[in-house]
């Protein structure tokens, strides 16, 4: 008798545990980087450019480690849009249009004789 009645308790039990695990895999599912398990090691070297784009709105070349080690949660894989609001202080394209005018300045003064 008592398998009778183990049984109407042990179907929704199972029931249950799966809705549970299912949740939790959906949860994983929406994570855009896969979990490095001994951790990020920072600063990284990168050889190949993977970009994602941050929740902050900042580009990180190197992709989701990068992202891990300014402690940012990955927004989307890829690019982000240019003028999407990011917090850092200056884009990273003005950043780069800086030091290429300061290095043709500094050629042309080298050529020139100034230095």
């Amino acid at each position: 008798m008592s398998t009778s009645s183990s049984k109407p308790f042990s179907l929704p039990l199972l029931f249950l545990v799966l809705l549970l695990t299912a949740g939790v895999r959906s949860d994983d599912a929406s994570d855009l980087c896969p979990r490095v398990s001994d951790g990020p090691s920072c600063p990284i070297n990168c050889f190949r450019p993977d970009p994602v784009c941050g929740a902050d709105g900042v580009t990180y070349w190197c992709g989701c480690i990068e992202a891990a080690c300014a402690g940012v949660a990955v927004a989307k894989l890829g690019f982000c849009q240019v003028g999407s609001g990011g917090t850092g202080l200056v884009s990273g394209q003005a950043f780069l249009l800086v030091h290429i005018v300061w290095l043709i300045l500094l050629g042309f003064s080298v050529l020139c004789g100034f230095l």
